[in-house]
C-alpha cells in the first residue's frame, strides 16, 4: 500500500487526459499511447487540461492502484526536463514531489494554490 518511491520509473504523458478515465482506459492510453506495459511496475502520470487533476496508475502486488489528487486552487506546474513534442517523458521520484507539491525550481517559489495555507497557519 503506497509504495511509491525513488527506485521506480514515472512515465509523464504530455497531453490532457479525462480525468473520468479508470484504470482499464489508462491502461490503454499507457499501452496504446505511451508504448509501455501498465503491469511492468512503473508509475504512469496524467494530468488534466486545467492542469488542477492528477492520476497516478501504478501497477502493485495485488492489482493495478490509481492515485488521484484533485487541487482545491491553482494549477499543477510542469516538471522540468519534460518536451512537449513527446507523448511520454520520463521523470524522476523527485521532480513528482515538487510537481504534486507545488513546489518551482526557483527558491523561495512556489505554486499560487499554497499561498491560502500560508495565511491559514497565522
Amino acid at each position: 500500500m503506497f509504495s511509491l518511491n525513488d527506485s521506480l520509473r514515472y512515465w509523464l504523458f504530455s497531453e490532457p487526459t479525462d480525468m473520468r478515465k479508470s484504470f482499464h482506459t489508462l491502461s490503454g492510453l499507457v499501452t496504446d499511447r505511451m508504448n509501455g506495459d501498465p503491469l511492468n511496475g512503473d508509475v504512469y502520470i496524467f494530468m488534466n487540461k486545467a492542469r488542477n487533476r492528477i492520476k497516478l496508475l501504478h501497477w502493485e502486488p495485488g492489482g493495478i492502484v490509481i492515485y488521484s489528487k484533485l487541487l482545491e486552487a491553482g494549477t499543477f506546474g510542469s516538471p522540468s526536463g519534460c518536451h512537449k513534442d513527446e507523448v511520454a517523458g520520463t521523470i524522476e521520484w523527485r521532480d513528482l514531489v515538487l510537481l504534486v507539491e507545488g513546489i518551482i525550481e526557483r527558491p523561495d517559489s512556489r505554486r499560487q494554490r499554497l499561498e491560502s495555507l500560508k495565511k491559514m497557519r497565522r
